[in-house]
């Protein structure tokens, strides 16, 4: 009966792909990811969501698979709202127009079983940047003063742009330096705004972010001085936003350190 059930669903199911800018060749090997992500690739996280890497004919690929929504998600993802994938899938243009590194995109893949949304899929290139902000949590801002001002100058750039990472935490966060200079890329962008970014709603960006008090003024000193804002004023709305979510939330975490208001 059970692989009754499996025939069945795959009768049922329709899978429709959607491919990136100069990746139009590459269905077949889209489809061949997507069939064999459960046995193959390697694991990078595995929980709501799984997401793995694989090597391609094309380089390495980071795979995404969101969770088969529940029913009345899948009604609403299908008739009312873009799925996720779709929007990680179509707002990496709009950044890397805009001259802003993240991830391209290469496919976007849906599977629907009795004419909803079942799981989907987005493939992009991998990203060659090893670090993320997590290494920051109990940092000297000395140890770190130049990216921190990078950092904050790139971030600056995205607002002045009106492009508004909504979930601007450690993990979305990759850089590394190349050729003297910090480069920083931007990962898990399905959820964005684009338009104006202004300085309060810059400075709450910040919130999410792992890093004790000092590390924080210093970062909204130079958010400050990249936008031409008042620098007292970006460092009381910083750590005002940055106490606001950490308080609250801060010992459900479990953070390797103590984080101090």
């Amino acid at each position: 009966m059970k692989n009754a059930n499996k025939t069945y669903r795959k009768c049922t199911m329709k899978q429709t792909i959607k491919l990136g800018r100069g990746y139009e060749s590459c269905q077949a090997e889209v489809e061949a990811v997507v069939a064999r992500f459960d046995s193959g690739g390697n694991t990078v996280h595995d929980g709501r969501n799984t997401i793995k890497t694989f090597d391609t004919s094309r380089g390495q690929w980071n795979v995404k698979r969101y969770h088969r929504p529940s029913l009345l998600n899948r009604v609403v993802y299908t008739f009312l709202r873009k799925p996720k994938g779709l929007r990680a899938f179509t707002y990496p243009e709009r950044v890397l127009a805009a001259g802003f590194e993240t991830p391209a995109p290469v496919a976007y893949v849906e599977q629907r079983h009795g004419g909803l949304l079942d799981y989907s899929f987005f493939i992009s290139e991998q990203c060659p940047y090893g670090r993320r902000f997590y290494e920051f949590g109990d940092a000297s801002v000395d140890d770190c003063r130049d990216i921190v001002k990078a950092f904050a100058s790139f971030t600056a750039g995205l607002h002045e742009a009106g492009i508004y990472h909504r979930d601007y935490s450690p993990g979305n966060i990759l850089f590394d330096q190349v050729d003297g200079e910090w480069h920083f890329s931007i990962v898990d962008i399905n959820r964005m705004e684009f338009g104006l970014v202004d300085i309060v709603k810059g400075c709450a960006n910040f919130a999410r972010l792992w890093g004790q008090p000092e590390w924080f003024v210093q970062l909204a000193s130079d958010y400050a001085a990249a936008r031409g804002a008042d620098p007292q004023e970006c460092i009381r709305l910083v750590l005002e936003a940055r106490a606001k979510f950490w308080k609250p939330r801060a010992r459900h975490f479990n953070l390797p350190y103590t984080l101090r208001f």
